[in-house]
């Protein structure tokens, strides 16, 4: 009954003090999450139309981006390590039931995201997974297996598509940098 009440304060605060909020505002938004648990490393950046759960399961990392109406779905816990982004509309699910059961009870497992991972747009993340460091999930892919580090991949369930190289990698955030 607490976690209910705390879960629902945590709602409006939201949407009366954070969701209306310009982009510019994301210290607010973080002060807010922090208040309500979220563990947060750095200056990580969280959209106003995002949807969060349950903070007090959630941690960032510094650079770590939560997007535009990104649902992080945290019954259980999710860490976005540094420099890593959850696109437009992505959806990291921590929570799904025991069908294998007749009471169908909930089950939770976590979802780690790796630093400089890319989660592209409408993407379904299931409970459980893991996204390595440098790996790409294609828009509107749905992942059932945790992804291996510096990998590309896409579709429904989400396979692998390529290997990237590591120094083709660096390259690029270098460039971004500048």
């Amino acid at each position: 009954m607490r976690q209910r009440i705390k879960m629902l304060l945590w709602e409006l605060c939201w949407t009366l003090l954070c969701s209306w909020t310009p982009k510019p505002l994301n210290p607010w938004r973080i002060f807010w999450l922090e208040l309500f648990g979220a563990r947060i490393y750095g200056s990580p950046f969280v959209h106003q139309r995002a949807r969060i759960k349950i903070p007090w399961n959630l941690i960032l990392h510094d650079r770590a981006c939560i997007s535009d109406r990104t649902n992080a779905y945290t019954l259980g816990t999710i860490e976005m390590l540094e420099h890593s982004t959850a696109a437009q509309e992505a959806y990291l699910c921590t929570g799904t039931h025991a069908f294998n059961e007749a009471a169908k009870n909930l089950i939770t497992a976590p979802i780690i995201v790796g630093a400089h991972a890319f989660i592209g747009a409408r993407a379904f993340i299931m409970p459980g997974i893991t996204i390595g460091e440098h790996a790409i999930v294609g828009a509107c892919s749905v992942v059932t297996k945790s992804v291996a580090a510096h990998s590309t991949v896409a579709g429904n369930p989400a396979s692998r598509l390529q290997e990237q190289k590591e120094s083709k990698m660096l390259v690029h955030y270098e460039a971004q940098d500048l």
